[in-house]
């Protein structure tokens, strides 16, 4: 039995980050903020079925696949940046910080696509609400985590916070699995939450000072099983790594 988040609406954003740290949207809430419509976000997810193997799981699991690209925002404006590694520091990741990743890039016919580039622009004005306008160096990860081994590990670094200003975490897709339930603890105090994320471009958003988060590993409900996630990071002074 899961235990669903209580969602809040689009206009409380902003006063539901800064009161608890976090905040649930369902999927009509990402499509407010967005500017698009649920058919354009459902129309993204084939591409997650073109994802290629994450190389560098050092728990020596192969139940990871994922693409990566960045953009920069900036008063409204959204561009691509030059594709590069990867990288955060052993601080924020024990287990793969402190390497240079390069994974393969977001697809150009998805980067393409209005409803992609209102979900980052979103995130980027969430992220001005919230801190203050400024240029926004924006991390897109698609993520796939599967059960052919038996077991997915959607955070296999556990708990932690990611060394930026603001991460989203879209779920796209959860197709024959059991578990992956979202965790989220207050940074400094015991005060936590946890609660499984179910529909399809539901989002959860984390002020990254605030608060750490992982998600329970993930096994298959009958032969195999997926769970396909979009996180988004958003930092302000540049990429990790720079």
């Amino acid at each position: 039995m899961h235990l669903s988040p209580a969602y809040t609406p689009a206009d409380q954003l902003g006063a539901q980050l800064r009161r608890q740290g976090y905040a649930v949207l369902g999927p009509q809430a990402v499509c407010q903020l967005a500017g698009c419509t649920l058919d354009d976000l459902m129309a993204l997810r084939p591409s997650w079925d073109d994802l290629p193997p994450d190389g560098y799981l050092k728990d020596g699991g192969r139940y990871r696949r994922r693409r990566h690209s960045c953009f920069v925002a900036e008063g409204g404006r959204l561009s691509q940046a030059p594709h590069r590694a990867h990288w955060q520091p052993v601080e924020y990741n024990a287990l793969h910080g402190g390497m240079q990743r390069w994974f393969e890039p977001v697809a150009p016919q998805v980067v393409a696509q209005p409803a992609w580039s209102g979900l980052l622009r979103a995130m980027a004005q969430a992220s001005s609400d919230l801190k203050g306008p400024r240029p926004w160096s924006i991390e897109a990860h698609q993520f796939r985590i599967d059960t052919e081994g038996g077991i997915g590990r959607p955070t296999p670094e556990g708990a932690h916070r990611d060394g930026v200003d603001l991460v989203g975490v879209f779920l796209v897709a959860r197709e024959g699995v059991k578990g992956g339930e979202t965790r989220v603890f207050e940074a400094d105090g015991p005060a936590g939450q946890r609660f499984t994320l179910t529909e399809p471009w539901s989002l959860l958003l984390l002020d990254d000072e605030r608060v750490v988060h992982e998600t329970t590993p993930i096994q298959p409900e009958g032969a195999s099983g997926h769970r396909d996630t979009l996180v988004v990071t958003v930092r302000a002074g540049g990429f990790q790594g720079d």
